[in-house]
C-alpha cells in the first residue's frame, strides 16, 4: 500500500516585525528554503512536481502565485510549478495535507509544501485591499451574537474569540501570563541547547551578515511584567500581547513522496504522514477548532491521545492551546516542548510549515514514535496532522 513520507523539513529562523528579516523580500525568503531543502536532502529540483505554499496576505510582494515566483528566484528549473493556497494560519500544514494527498493517489511522485510570510512587509489585513469580506448575508446570520460586532469593518475578531474562550474555560490572567512565560522559557533553553540548529537555514542579509537564530524569544520577560500588560480585546479581559503570538516574518518547507519513490531516488523519510484532517466551528470564537480537529484525527487514526508522543498547538492565544487541553486531557509536559509562537513568533503562511518542521526534529531527538499537529485558522477551522517516526 502506498504512503506519503516527508524527506526533508527546513525552515528560517523567525525574525520579529522589523526585525532581521524585514529587508528581505517574502519571496527571496521562499525561494531561500527551497534551496536549502533541496540540498540538505539531495533531491533533484528537476524532479518536483509541484510546489504548494501557504502564504495569508497575498497582496503587493507576496501576490501574482508567490509559489511560482519563489521556484523562480530559487533558481529551480522553470518546469516547476507552484500554487499559492490561504487557509489562514493553517496555510502550510493545508500545503502539506494537499502534498500528502497528491502523491498518495499517484497524481505526483515529489512535491513540495510550505509557505512564507513577511508579516513586516506586507501587513495583516493587507489582503481586505478596501473591500469587504464579510456580506450582508454573512453579517445577518451572526448578528446579536456575543462577540461579533455588526458595526466594525471587519466584524470578527480573533483577540474576542481568545476572550471569549478564556471565560468559556474559566481560564483567569495569572494562568495567561503563566503560561506565556513557560513559552519563553522551552523556546530559550531550547535555543541554547542547539535543538533548533538542525531544522534552521541561515538567511544571508543585505549588509553581508547572516540571520541564525529566532529573535522574538523574551528571555527578560517575568510575570510581573506580562502583568502589566494592557488587555486590548476588553476593558476587564484577560488577553494581552504577551499572552499572544508575535507578528513575524520566516518561510519554512518540506518535501513528500512515497517511500517506495524514496527509496528509488536515494531520499531517506524522516517520518508517515498518517492521519490528515480539517474540521470547523464557531467562527465567532473562531479559535476552537483544534479541539473537534484532534478528535477526528485521533478517531481516523485509531489512537488515544496517551499514544502520542508530543502536541505542537499553535499558540495564538493562550487560551487556545490551554482549552484543547482541558478538552482533550493530554500531558501538559508532551505540549509546545520548544515553546510555541508567543515565543518563537507566528509568520501566518509559514507557520504550518515551521511547527511540522520543529516537531519533527524533536520526536527524532527523542525517539518518539507519534507527533500531532494542530493549529486554529480564521473563520472557525482547524487543521490536524499525526505524523509517524520512520
Amino acid at each position: 500500500m502506498s504512503d506519503a513520507v516527508i524527506v526533508g523539513a527546513v525552515r528560517t529562523p523567525v525574525g520579529r516585525c522589523k526585525g532581521s528579516l524585514a529587508g528581505v523580500h517574502p519571496v527571496d525568503l521562499s525561494a531561500h528554503v527551497l534551496r536549502a531543502l533541496a540540498e540538505r536532502t539531495g533531491l533533484d529540483p528537476t524532479q518536483v512536481d509541484d510546489v504548494f505554499w501557504g502564504c495569508v496576505s497575498q497582496v503587493g510582494e507576496q501576490s501574482w502565485n508567490i509559489a511560482r515566483n519563489g521556484v523562480l528566484a530559487a533558481g529551480w528549473p522553470e518546469t516547476v510549478p507552484g500554487t499559492t493556497l490561504d487557509r489562514q494560519c493553517g496555510s502550510s500544514q493545508q500545503a502539506l495535507h494537499f502534498a500528502a494527498a497528491t502523491v498518495l493517489s499517484g497524481q505526483a511522485d515529489l512535491v513540495v509544501a510550505g509557505g512564507v510570510e513577511s508579516m513586516t512587509r506586507v501587513p495583516m489585513g493587507s489582503s481586505v485591499a478596501g473591500g469587504m469580506p464579510f456580506s450582508d448575508q454573512l453579517r445577518a446570520r451572526y448578528r446579536g451574537v456575543e462577540g461579533f460586532a455588526d458595526d466594525a469593518p471587519l466584524p470578527f475578531n480573533q483577540g474576542v474569540g481568545a476572550e471569549l474562550i478564556a471565560r468559556r474555560w474559566r481560564l483567569s490572567r495569572t494562568q495567561l501570563d503563566e503560561f506565556a512565560l513557560a513559552s519563553h522559557e522551552k523556546a530559550a533553553a531550547a535555543q541554547d541547547a542547539g535543538a533548533f540548529d538542525p531544522e534552521l537555514t541561515a538567511v544571508p542579509l543585505a549588509d553581508g551578515g547572516k540571520f541564525t537564530a529566532d529573535e522574538g524569544i523574551r528571555r527578560d520577560t517575568s510575570l510581573d511584567k506580562l502583568g502589566e500588560l494592557a488587555t486590548p480585546f476588553r476593558a476587564d479581559g484577560v488577553v494581552t500581547a504577551g499572552s499572544a503570538s508575535q507578528i513575524s516574518d520566516g518561510a519554512a518547507a518540506l518535501a513528500v513522496t512515497t517511500s517506495e519513490w524514496a527509496s528509488r531516488h536515494g531520499l531517506r523519510p524522516l517520518a508517515r504522514i498518517h492521519t490528515a484532517v480539517v474540521a470547523a466551528d464557531d467562527p465567532v470564537t473562531m479559535l476552537t477548532a483544534p479541539i473537534p480537529a484532534t478528535a477526528k484525527a485521533l478517531r481516523r487514526a485509531g489512537l488515544g491521545i496517551e499514544e502520542i508522543g508530543v502536541y505542537e498547538v499553535n499558540e495564538a492565544f493562550a487560551p487556545v492551546p490551554l482549552a484543547w487541553l482541558a478538552e482533550t486531557e493530554a500531558d501538559p509536559e508532551r505540549l509546545n516542548p520548544r515553546g510555541g509562537a508567543i515565543a518563537l513568533g507566528h509568520p501566518l503562511g509559514g507557520s504550518g510549515a515551521r511547527i511540522m518542521t520543529t516537531m519533527l526534529q524533536h520526536m527524532r531527538d527523542n525517539g518518539l514514535r507519534y507527533g500531532l499537529q494542530t493549529m486554529c485558522e480564521g473563520g472557525g477551522m482547524a487543521n490536524a496532522t499525526i505524523v509517524e517516526l520512520v
